[in-house]
């Protein structure tokens, strides 16, 4: 079964998203490594090849199943922010966005009755549960210590 137009266009939408989260990543990544925090600056580092991981998996699939996909213009992202934890803080709502947007994806695929998608699909929102837990222990670490357990996180951060 080749996907929908709909889901074609669905899953184009979400490559933008995982790029444009990769790109978001790597914008944290550079804050951190100016401040010198370069356990937060790997963590960025990583989650940004991972993001880039999530959308080429899409893109396989999409052109696997006969989807015309594409890549578009990816938006400029965010490039400081007030302090360590309204990075985490920010990367918390980031995921919890992505989670809607799978969902969303999700929701797609179940109306266009693909149940190769639906299946295919399934991976990406179990990674979000992942994605939200590790963004809300992080960003739970700073609410418990503030400031003062910076050093820590960074520490922590470094091992990924």
């Amino acid at each position: 079964m080749k996907l929908t137009k709909r889901l074609t266009d669905a899953f184009n939408a979400q490559i933008e998203a995982e790029m444009w989260s990769a790109n978001l990543y790597s914008s944290m990544g550079i804050y951190f490594q100016k401040m010198g925090l370069s356990g937060c600056a790997h963590w960025m580092k990583k989650q940004a090849e991972e993001e880039l991981g999530h959308a080429n998996k899409l893109i396989e699939y999409g052109v696997t199943r006969g989807g015309d996909i594409k890549i578009s213009a990816i938006n400029a992202v965010p490039t400081t922010w007030d302090d360590p934890q309204a990075v985490f803080g920010h990367v918390y709502q980031h995921e919890c966005h992505v989670s809607e947007l799978i969902d969303n994806l999700m929701d797609i695929a179940l109306e266009e009755n693909d149940k190769a998608t639906q299946e295919f699909l399934r991976w990406f929102v179990n990674e979000q549960v992942e994605e939200e837990e590790t963004a809300q222990g992080i960003l739970d670490k700073f609410n418990v210590f503030g400031v003062h357990g910076l050093y820590c996180v960074d520490h922590e951060l470094g091992k990924r």
